[in-house]
């Protein structure tokens, strides 16, 4: 609770006993407890609001829905770039991801592309149109 253990709470409360003394402590303490009925009142106040503009209660929402914990983003991309029936097949598979989708590829689609380091297919790079030896670059008017 706030970083503060048992013993240094009960120093606490018989500082403030002291310091406030008998005659104000009971007055203290009404303002204590009105203090706190005033948060609860505001806590439940917010929970109503947020149930009357969402329509949702705030115990029947799974939160866990929303831990972004649970988020892999190579698993997003990967269905993202995969079609529906491919994703299927793929969870259904038990093995590595990149061997899953070279098992899924067709030979000339897998000849195509190389594996990484870590058996993802990536792509062959493209081949590059060089310029002759003294060959001026094309000059393109509307570029900028």
């Amino acid at each position: 609770m706030f970083g503060i253990n048992t013993p240094e709470l009960i120093l606490i409360v018989i500082l403030a006993v002291l310091v406030i003394g008998p005659t104000r402590l009971p007055g203290y303490l009404e303002k204590l407890k009105n203090l706190i009925r005033e948060v609860r009142k505001m806590a439940s106040g917010a929970r109503e609001t947020i149930k009357e503009e969402a329509g949702v209660d705030i115990d029947d929402i799974d939160w866990k829905k929303y831990d972004p914990r649970q988020y892999d983003p190579r698993r997003i991309i990967r269905e993202a770039l995969l079609d529906d029936d491919d994703v299927e097949k793929l969870n259904s598979l038990k093995m590595a991801p990149g061997a899953a989708i070279a098992s899924m590829m067709g030979k000339e689609e897998l000849k195509a592309k190389e594996l990484n380091a870590n058996g993802e297919s990536v792509p062959a790079a493209p081949e590059i149109e060089r310029l002759a030896e003294g060959q001026r670059a094309p000059f393109d008017v509307e570029a900028t």
